[in-house]
């Protein structure tokens, strides 16, 4: 790894995202208008759209480092957990998912560093990770933008989200156990 690595695109829009969370949650905590609300989702859609760069720009212009492998998802994740973190002082649902994204997280991180010490590494996320990452994210945007959804709202959006938590979660436990048996 060199210096360089640490300056190129993708992981200049990785630190990027990073310093948008706190904006974010600032803006979130504090909005007392659709307006704040707005900012929030701009700040979210931001960062969306960044770390879709991000991994377009690695690939195509040949730009992936190894700085930029453990940034990315630590961007990701870090501004996942912001996310549902402020969703959970207003709707305490939230919580379910927070706990199920971060039990499913942290076997994902465990079972990586066990397949690491192996010399065997995940060739990135898999479709069922990104589907579930999508309609995590989409969940989000939906419960930012409107701050007046009805519980009943929240509800069909937290199970639906959490449904493709499990999912990503079964799926990725199955393909962790053929890795390590193989």
């Amino acid at each position: 790894m060199t210096v360089r690595d640490w300056f190129k695109v993708p992981n200049l829009l990785s630190y990027f995202r990073l310093i948008l969370i706190p904006f974010f949650v600032y803006y979130y905590l504090g909005a007392e208008t659709q307006m704040d609300y707005v900012y929030a989702t701009v700040i979210l859609l931001l960062s969306g759209i960044t770390d879709a760069l991000d991994g377009f720009i690695a690939r195509k212009y040949n730009q992936g480092t190894k700085i930029g492998q453990l940034l990315d998802p630590v961007a990701d994740k870090l501004t996942q957990i912001a996310v549902v973190g402020v969703l959970m002082i207003r709707w305490r649902l939230f919580i379910f998912l927070f706990v199920l994204f971060l039990i499913k997280e942290t076997f994902m991180f465990i079972q990586n560093l066990r397949l690491y010490r192996k010399n065997i590494t995940l060739d990135g996320a898999k479709w069922y990770g990104k589907i579930a990452t999508i309609i995590f994210y989409l969940t989000m945007f939906i419960a930012v933008f409107f701050p007046n959804l009805t519980d009943a709202t929240i509800t069909v959006l937290v199970i639906l989200a959490s449904l493709f938590q499990l999912l990503a979660f079964y799926k990725y436990a199955r393909l962790f156990y053929v890795m390590e048996n193989e």
